[in-house]
């Protein structure tokens, strides 16, 4: 049985998909996140969209969460120490001597997750290449935990010099540990990064150490109330660098969860890509409280080698996931200039947009765009049905302030959210070379596909693909994470045949790593082993990476061959390359296990007839006649030409003027341009 549950956990709902493999179907439930409490959200969603009969035969349960983001961006969680190599207490504000913003004479980072009088220094050296200068001074960790524990530290992140290169003083300091009676959670940094960078490394097993107890506990609930109402398969967390871990793997290391929640819609959209053959799509996640954007480039989204989040780098895997704070809660105001602004602020579940009827009284996005009409007359298949002299009464005050028409506001929102959201693809697109026009956009979410036309127009893109339970898409891309595990290693050393075996040897350590997971021998899927090389010319500070070939653990390429796949990338990245010595720095090593691939068929209720009604056009900046459809009611096919309101059940489209729709053999609501 492959029969799988995925629920996404967003800021205002909490989204559920599952996969029925006796008859290929896809079920949908979207409920109020529980900001409080998310994994009740998660479970509340579970008991309403999941028949008990399904559960208790299902074999796979993934989650995305933003549960361990917000824990980091609130600065909620325990107090926590750092013991780190006398004299380097303060590389957590020493940084890498990198400003946020180089032009603001007044940019200031922000405090450090651990206090200064937190992080002790203890006496111990270890040079780059794992020998032991100093042995570590065991009264110096002793006394440090005395002082954590008068602070009532209940836990803790070592992070020693290149103790990536030997971690025997980190190990030896976590048992000293240990051994004087500290049993809260312990972080350690060649567990946890096992790179060079005391900065980036450092800050990666301070975070883990911050989310450590808090995901344990989450995660923990969870699991156990699924046990109890009769699940009996394997549960998966989505990782920030794509691919699913399991929840014993998420505990271990909850820093690769921190940004589970976007990733799902990237792994979505990159699933979505290969299925029907469109390498290249900019994905459009516009939910209650946040945008989200990636590309997906030759069917695969952007993978970067690190993250940040609040400032804070993070030494993992790292889907390129761009948020800004744009969604269809964003609450709309004037600022002291007197000029209007939409978001960051947002009205979030509770109470939500005013025309939900939760007791809101602020202006949002979905507040203006129920007004113009672009949500149709509010009568949503999800069985919400929307206030309009709610929305109103919201937009009244913003109106007068600035002395305009409530439609004229109301058209101010939505234009400044779709130009925050149109900027923010700009920023990964057109500013690293890339034209959005040869892409398809991809929107999904909530508000995604209400808000395409507008950001298409804005970027010049004229096909958009609204993908099936669009308004779900995040938690349908949880179906199809693979089992991923990735790690890896430092070695800084010229590139040479030595290099290369030596390479080997730390590869075979890696791998050992990588295979030794409990959850194996119960599955039995297809594995995709895949090795990478760190290189960079001597004397340049950044690298860039190339696969070679392997086979049974080792790399079977010669040195000429190695160098030969350097020089080709460098001239791709910079159009030239240079006749220089090459250093090797870090071997990476990852471990993929395919999830049984899934046969599914898309049906949608509410085949009723086309209706008609007075929305507003932008293409014509007046109120037209729409036809308001159901998805469902659609021919495969056949081309419809706009304007329009399509309805289903976790989202409803907009479809401009400008603009011809209709469902294609694969199931997408596809839009194009008139003018194309």
């Amino acid at each position: 049985m492959s029969t799988r549950i995925g629920v996404d956990i967003g800021g205002t709902f909490t989204d559920l998909v599952y996969y029925d493999e006796t008859d290929g179907s896809v079920v949908v439930a979207k409920v109020p996140t529980t900001p409080a409490h998310p994994e009740r959200g998660c479970i509340n969603a579970v008991e309403v969209g999941v028949p008990h009969a399904v559960l208790k035969d299902a074999r796979y349960f993934l989650h995305g969460t933003t549960v361990g983001l917000n824990a980091l961006l609130e600065r909620r969680g325990p107090t926590i120490g750092m013991l780190t190599t006398a004299g380097f207490r303060d590389v957590l504000e020493i940084r890498n001597a990198s400003r946020g913003e180089p032009y603001n004479m007044y940019w200031r980072p922000k405090a450090p997750l651990v206090s200064r009088d937190l992080r002790l220094g203890v006496r111990e050296r270890c040079t780059f290449d794992g020998q032991i200068q100093l042995p570590l001074v065991e009264q110096d960790v002793l006394d440090a935990y005395d002082t954590f524990r008068e602070a009532n530290v209940n836990s803790i992140a070592i992070m020693f010099l290149h103790s990536y290169a030997n971690p025997e003083h980190e190990l030896q300091a976590e048992q000293i540990l240990r051994g004087a009676g500290f049993n809260g959670h312990i972080s350690v940094s060649h567990k946890v990064s096992g790179e060079y960078r005391d900065y980036e490394r450092g800050s990666t097993t301070v975070v883990d150490a911050f989310v450590r107890a808090r995901m344990s506990g989450y995660l923990d609930h969870i699991d156990r109330t699924l046990k109890q109402s009769g699940f009996a398969g394997t549960c998966l967390m989505m990782r920030s660098g794509s691919g699913s871990m399991t929840f014993a793997d998420a505990q271990e290391r909850p820093f690769e969860t921190i940004n589970s929640g976007p990733v799902g819609g990237a792994e979505g959209a990159s699933q979505l890509s290969q299925r029907l053959g469109i390498p290249n799509l900019i994905t459009a996640d516009v939910g209650g409280t946040s945008f989200d954007a990636c590309l997906i480039i030759g069917g695969r989204p952007r993978l970067l080698h690190a993250g940040e989040v609040d400032g804070m780098p993070l030494q993992t895997p790292w889907v390129d996931v761009r948020s800004i704070g744009s969604g269809g809660g964003s609450i709309a105001d004037v600022d002291v200039g007197g000029l209007m602004t939409v978001g960051p602020r947002s009205a979030g579940a509770e109470p939500g947009p005013a025309c939900y009827g939760r007791g809101g009284t602020l202006a949002t996005t979905t507040d203006a765009a129920f007004y113009l009409g672009m949500l149709g007359g509010g009568e949503l298949a999800s069985g919400l049905s929307l206030d309009r002299e709610a929305s109103e009464r919201a937009l009244t005050p913003l109106a007068e302030r600035l002395d305009c028409t409530i439609e004229q506001a109301a058209k101010g929102v939505i234009a400044i959210a779709s130009n925050h959201m149109a900027s923010l693809i700009r920023d990964l697109t057109i500013e690293q070379g890339i034209d959005p026009r040869e892409f398809k956009l991809l929107p999904f979410g909530g508000a995604g596909p209400m808000m395409a036309t507008q950001i298409a127009r804005e970027l010049g893109i004229t096909k958009i693909l609204v993908p099936p339970h669009a308004g779900n898409f995040s938690a349908w891309g949880l179906l199809g994470a693979d089992l991923l595990r990735s790690r890896a290693r430092t070695h800084v050393t010229p590139l040479s045949a030595k290099a290369i075996d030596e390479a080997n040897t730390v590869l075979a350590e890696l791998l050992r790593i990588l295979m030794d997971d409990e959850n194996s021998d119960k599955e039995a899927l297809e594995e995709t082993l895949t090795v990478t090389l760190d290189l960079r010319f001597m004397g340049q500070e950044h690298t860039l990476s190339v696969s070679p070939e392997h086979q049974d653990g080792r790399i079977t390429q010669n040195l000429e061959q190695i160098e030969a796949l350097f020089h080709a990338e460098y001239v791709r990245h910079y159009g030239a390359t240079l006749d220089a010595k090459i250093q090797l720095v870090t071997i990476r090593a990852s471990r993929r296990r395919a999830l049984p691939v899934r046969s599914e068929k898309y049906e949608y209720q509410g085949l009723g007839s086309p209706k008609e009604g007075e929305y507003f056009s932008f293409v014509e900046d007046r109120r037209m006649t729409f036809s308001t459809v159901q998805r469902g009611a659609l021919d495969v096919g056949k081309r419809y030409s706009g304007p329009a309101i399509v309805y289903e059940p976790t989202t409803t489209t907009y479809v401009d003027s400008d603009f011809t729709y209709g469902v294609d053999e694969s199931g997408c609501l596809s839009l194009q341009s008139k003018g194309q």
